[in-house]
């Protein structure tokens, strides 16, 4: 029977699943393949960022995708992604809305933001690794 009792932990390890591999492919993928390192941290510093931000942002988005992809620490996770994601939504910001816009609108990062909240207040649901540390550090 489908109810929300035997339905909720597989929708919640899907959003996971799904914010993991968006932050994965946003790390690996488009920073580090598409762009490069270079490429990222010059992109990051022409915006008025310091420059080795776009490496702790790209290194950060790899390692808290591969983090939500495994289920491990994931309330922890998202809250520090989250924090990734209000970055480009400020960033995104003056651009307007629709994520086509030129430079990019804000909608798209502000949806993210919004999954990755609402995955830090549901945690990892089904098939995620579960660490005792973990545990005790999502409990405190």
């Amino acid at each position: 029977m489908l109810n929300e009792t035997t339905t909720t932990p597989y929708a919640v390890a899907l959003l996971r699943v799904i914010n993991g591999l968006a932050l994965l492919a946003h790390g690996a993928v488009l920073k580090l393949g598409t762009f490069g390192l270079a490429g990222t941290m010059g992109y990051f510093g022409s915006i008025g960022y310091p420059p080795v931000l776009g490496a702790v942002v790209t290194f950060a988005e790899i390692l808290a995708g591969l983090a939500l992809l495994a289920g491990v620490g994931v309330r922890w996770v998202s809250l520090g992604a989250l924090l990734i994601l209000l970055g480009a939504v400020v960033q995104h910001a003056p651009n307007g809305w629709v994520f086509n816009a030129a430079g990019g609108g804000w909608e798209y990062p502000a949806f993210w933001a919004a999954a990755l909240l609402a995955q830090a207040g549901l945690g990892a649901g089904a098939f995620a690794v579960r660490l005792p540390v973990a545990g005790r550090l999502a409990a405190a």
